[in-house]
């Protein structure tokens, strides 16, 4: 997988905070970083805001390393999936968490058969399409045509 733009689209799906905000879409949480939860996993004691650039990037290498871990152990066939459609598993995963993602049973089904236009149609069929905005548009494209869109 081509890790430099799933790191991109991240940033670009999740933003980029050196401070702490509250991301409130149904439990508030506290989040920091590129969409890191600081309430699941607390920053080392010493740190203080601003993060830096390196701070921040340790932290999302941390949760893309946590998230590939979590795929690898639930959904080992993830890796078999071709670039564009390993990141959208990914940048689904890394948004909802492992057990959310475990919640689109059909769309799972489907891209692991290679049904993709089902699997892309599965994914709007959810509350997370119309929550996350062009995140979801984008992702549910890459997800039928196998091409990120810009």
């Amino acid at each position: 997988m081509n890790l430099t733009l799933l790191e991109a689209e991240l940033r670009r799906d999740e933003g980029v905070r050196d401070r702490p905000y509250l991301d409130t879409a149904k439990k508030p949480k506290r989040t920091v970083g590129v969409g890191h939860n600081m309430d699941a996993s607390p920053l080392p004691a010493s740190w203080t805001f601003p993060l830096s650039p390196s701070q921040i990037q340790q932290l999302l290498d941390k949760d893309i390393a946590d998230t590939f871990h979590q795929l690898d152990v639930n959904l080992p066939w993830w890796r078999a999936l071709d670039d564009v459609r390993q990141r959208v598993v990914a940048n689904m995963c890394f948004n909802l968490g492992i057990a959310k993602l475990l919640g689109f049973k059909k769309a799972l089904a489907a891209t692991k058969s290679g049904a993709y236009a089902m699997a892309s149609a599965e994914m709007k069929d959810s509350d997370w399409y119309g929550q996350v905005g062009d995140r979801a548009v984008r992702l549910c494209r890459a997800m039928e045509t196998g091409v990120m869109p810009t």
